[in-house]
């Protein structure tokens, strides 16, 4: 008997029809022995609906009750869930966040989790119940209901398979699987039969949509195995597990690319130390993520800074910035929401020379110019003009030898 947990994502349980063939899935996999765990998202469009509420109610509609409204939608598909196994004889039982209880901090709209207390999942397990808990939900040590961030419901899975330790999470969404690139782009992408924590993580996040990022820092921190499949078909998946010496062979596993992106320039700050802290301190404090940041060599003891935030969180930066500048005497402050992130992953960029001339030289060829870039062992991120996107992605596809057919290895390159 293998203990599984099952992920089903918003278009996955989009309509009654829908659960219900999620129901037979998981049925069919409670009745070849297994222990069964599945966590739900809301359905596809209806966390979007509840934002949007939000919105018309506050223009920073942030904190407490904004959680309390948007983790709503996970309750309705669980329930509904239960609903449809118990009508089909099996034992069922639905669980909201804080049943679990899966205990967070108290970032309200982007939680961490802290614990989670597995003793009342392993008893209904025990007891040949399959447990449907809300993905997204959690509670804080006062009680109050959290959410953790768009895209929680994996981390919420993946975070219940490391504290049942279960034998395998699988999460199942509207593709089958990690692919080169985005398909719906590039018609050559090939889907990958594994990928690394380490390359996951990147493309994660990096703007593949597969995965959210904290789901799979988890995954790699427990060594949960989790695999990524559909749920509208049978294909085999695409596993996301420790690193192999077959991985580290290719120098580049994938394409990845971003348009939630938006860019702050500061010009002219003074180059002092606290300069920096001061600035971002307001940022963090207001709970938003920093990406890329680019500081210019300092002339007459000035110099100009330029960082990326994401798009939902650029307006309410733009204005916490302008205010800061003024404190700081800087000159002026510049945003510019028309950007978008491309990079590329791959574990044998590690011991492989050349990767990142060999992008920007493909860049160059295209006219595409590059306006940040970022690197880690295993990727590098270009900021370019959002409208050179899909070409960017496609160049670089074909660049790196990731079509269908075609694979880089660096004894190759």
């Amino acid at each position: 008997m293998a203990l599984i947990v099952q992920k089903y994502g918003g278009t996955s349980v989009g309509n009654i029809e829908r659960i219900k063939n999620v129901a037979r899935r998981v049925a069919r996999t409670y009745n070849e022995g297994n222990q069964v765990v599945v966590v739900l998202s809301a359905m596809s469009g209806e966390t979007n609906r509840l934002v949007g509420l939000c919105n018309e109610a506050s223009e920073f509609p942030i904190g407490r009750e904004y959680d309390v409204v948007i983790s709503t939608g996970e309750q309705v598909t669980i329930g509904l869930l239960s609903i449809v196994l118990k009508e089909m004889g099996h034992k069922a039982k639905s669980f909201m966040g804080h049943q679990v209880p899966v205990v967070t901090d108290s970032q309200f709209g982007s939680a961490r989790i802290e614990s989670i207390d597995p003793k009342r999942m392993r008893d209904e397990l025990d007891r040949g119940v399959i447990v449907v808990v809300a993905g997204f939900q959690g509670i804080d040590p006062e009680g109050n209901i959290t959410t953790l961030g768009r895209g929680g419901s994996d981390t919420t899975a993946v975070a219940l398979a490391a504290a049942l330790k279960a034998d395998l999470c699988e999460i199942y969404t509207d593709v089958d699987g990690v692919y080169t690139t985005d398909p719906n782009i590039c018609h050559e992408a090939r889907k990958l039969k594994k990928v690394s924590y380490d390359e996951m993580l990147e493309m994660a996040s990096l703007g593949a949509k597969v995965l959210q990022t904290r789901s799979v820092e988890f995954a790699k921190k427990y060594e949960v195995p989790v695999m990524v499949r559909s749920s509208f078909n049978d294909a085999e998946g695409t596993l996301v597990c420790k690193e192999d010496r077959e991985m580290e062979k290719v120098v580049v596993s994938g394409i990845t690319y971003n348009k939630n992106e938006a860019k702050i320039s500061v010009l002219r700050v003074p180059d002092r130390p606290g300069i920096a802290a001061k600035l971002f301190r307001p940022l963090t404090e207001s709970g938003m993520n920093i990406d890329m940041i680019v500081q210019n060599i300092s002339h007459d003891a000035h110099t100009d800074l330029t960082f990326t935030v994401s798009k939902e969180d650029f307006k309410r930066a733009l204005k916490l910035v302008q205010e800061t500048a003024g404190q700081i005497e800087a000159r002026d402050v510049i945003g510019d929401p028309n950007i978008a992130k491309v990079s590329i992953v791959g574990a044998g960029m590690r011991s492989h020379a050349g990767v990142a001339s060999r992008m920007f030289e493909v860049m160059s060829k295209e006219g595409i110019n590059i306006q940040m870039i970022s690197t880690s062992e295993i990727k590098i991120s270009i900021v370019i003009d959002v409208k050179y996107t899909e070409l960017a992605v496609r160049v670089l596809h074909e660049a790196f030898g990731l079509g269908k057919g075609e694979i880089m290895e660096e004894a190759q390159a």
